[in-house]
């Protein structure tokens, strides 16, 4: 499991302390809770969600919800074809992020004044849908200089590996994916591929225009209150893992002034609510 789905959990659970529950992620048969290395970081301070060992004390209130790595709910492997199936049934639930008034006072003094736009270049970085879920590098280069020219102050998160640091947006440390959502939290608009980001701004409840291309549908992890761009005219999602000419023609047919569009019309929605 990735930070997306991590950050869909967290939607799962969410009110589940007020009801009196403590949700458990993992095998219901087996009763054993599982987590990965980003669940620590997605969960800290979480009140709803079960850690691992809690299993073992023969907890009560414990309610089952079996998603974890290998049932994911929304999707099967369908390994011979290096595809995922889509679960066309499943809704994402908005996740939920705890942050410490240490974070949030980190993040105010990282990035500054609230309301600045975030552009976020890479797509599932260093995996192998990268290439299927990767909008190309000069057409958010021209949004992010449109949006400035426009007089947002455009950000982009600057962490180990980056591939494209955009010539026309303002670069921010982020040590960590954590903190790159607490900087988040004061953005007025993300611009980003689907993926863990865009599960984050739904988390901490910012505008997104989110780039699907023709990977995975937009009805299955798009959010209300975002623009979930998909291709026109490519056929289906096809799920492919693995590089795909059809993912990658998809993901190329949004234009930027699709995106442009979808931006500005968010950015206005915002300011006038």
């Amino acid at each position: 499991m990735g930070h997306g789905d991590q950050l869909l959990a967290t939607g799962f659970a969410r009110g589940a302390y007020e009801r009196g529950e403590s949700i458990a992620f993992g095998d219901p048969v087996q009763q054993r809770i599982e987590w990965d290395h980003h669940s620590p970081e997605i969960f800290r301070g979480n009140p709803n969600i079960a850690e691992p060992g809690t299993e073992n004390h023969g907890a009560a209130n414990l309610k089952w919800i079996h998603f974890c790595r290998g049932h994911r709910i929304y999707n099967r492997d369908d390994n011979a074809n290096q595809r995922w199936i889509w679960n066309y049934d499943f809704r994402p639930p908005r996740g939920e992020l705890f942050f410490s008034p240490e974070e949030r006072l980190d993040a105010a003094q990282a990035v500054g004044k609230e309301g600045f736009v975030v552009v976020e270049p890479h797509a599932a970085l260093h995996k192998t849908v990268e290439p299927n879920k990767t909008w190309p590098e000069e057409r958010f280069q021209h949004v992010a200089h449109q949006l400035r020219r426009d007089g947002h102050d455009v950000v982009q998160f600057e962490y180990s590996g980056i591939k494209v640091r955009l010539r026309h947006a303002r670069l921010v440390p982020t040590k960590s994916f954590r903190r790159a959502l607490a900087l988040l939290e004061r953005a007025a608009l993300i611009v980003v591929s689907e993926g863990g980001l865009h599960h984050g701004a739904a988390a901490v409840n910012v505008p997104a225009v989110v780039l699907f291309g023709g990977f995975i549908p937009p009805q299955i992890t798009g959010y209300d209150g975002h623009a979930n761009l998909a291709a026109e005219d490519q056929g289906p999602p096809c799920g492919k893992y693995v590089p795909c000419a059809h993912c990658i023609s998809a993901i190329r047919s949004i234009s930027a002034e699709r995106v442009l569009e979808a931006a500005r019309g968010l950015l206005v929605q915002r300011k006038a609510a």
